[in-house]
């Protein structure tokens, strides 16, 4: 994937805080990581769009947003409402208009209203449509959530793939370094990758009616593109079915109840679970 200068996306208005957190951030990822940027030639130089990223580190939003700060674009990242309540992290998250998701909560849906404001008024949306840390064992996407389907179908905005690999071998998600290896690994410096794929061609599901089953698809398309992106980084093929982590936790409870039923074996919890 060819690398573009983001001097050729003009002179993008961050606003006093948005450069001011740059400052504080930028030194730390760059202590960190040996950015290996590539794919800026796929985002729109203006109007509204959402990024859509894998994700596979607890650091990864800092180094996505490292990488689209240097593109010219700066984003609006949906992050959990918590952080918000974070001491100096909560005022500069507020400051530089980044979107509280309220998870299980009546507040729940403002993240949605506010991410599409935000694609409707011109700006870069970021989303991490799996919701979560990945759980596939390999790291490659999960299967995702809806959300980004809905804002990108009812905004008609384009949806860009974005994938990073690398930043797991700087924090492993959920701290897990394996056997003989620390939870963290903070120097020497990674190579990390983020790249950017064409926009997700969408087209076949505009002015339908947003089903279920319209979401999912659309969803399934988007997760796909970000899957190819980060096979092209990888070099490797992505596994032919993705990991779902509602049904893996349907064959554990199908399992745990076969081992407590005590007369049911084995084999007829796992004909119980398909």
């Amino acid at each position: 994937m060819a690398r573009r200068s983001y001097a050729s996306f003009g002179n993008a208005d961050y606003g006093f805080w948005y450069r001011f957190a740059a400052v504080l951030v930028k030194p730390v990822t760059t202590a960190l990581v040996k950015p290996d940027w590539r794919g800026w030639e796929h985002l729109p130089k203006r109007g509204g769009f959402i990024a859509a990223v894998n994700h596979n580190s607890i650091i990864d939003p800092v180094v996505y947003a490292h990488w689209q700060y240097n593109s010219g674009r700066p984003p609006r990242i949906l992050g959990k409402s918590s952080l918000f309540s974070v001491p100096f992290i909560g005022f500069m998250l507020r400051k530089t208009g980044q979107i509280p998701v309220f998870r299980e909560s009546t507040d729940a849906a403002q993240a949605f209203r506010s991410a599409i404001d935000a694609v409707n008024g011109g700006q870069c949306v970021q989303f991490y449509p799996e919701g979560t840390l990945t759980r596939d064992p390999d790291l490659w996407p999960m299967t995702g959530k809806s959300g980004v389907a809905r804002v990108a179908l009812m905004t008609g905005a384009p949806v860009i793939p974005v994938a990073h690999w690398g930043a797991q071998e700087i924090i492993p998600p959920y701290g897990r370094g394996g056997a003989g290896r620390s939870r963290f690994n903070l120097f020497p410096r990674h190579r990390v990758v983020v790249a950017a794929g064409p926009a997700v061609d969408l087209s076949k599901y505009q002015g339908q009616e947003l089903t279920a089953q319209v979401l999912r698809d659309a969803t399934e398309d988007i997760m796909t593109a970000i899957t190819a992106v980060l096979a092209d980084i990888r070099g490797e093929e992505p596994p032919a079915e993705r990991y779902d982590m509602r049904e893996a936790a349907r064959l554990r409870a199908a399992a745990a109840a076969g081992r407590e039923g005590g007369g049911r074996g084995t084999d007829e919890a796992g004909e119980e679970a398909k």
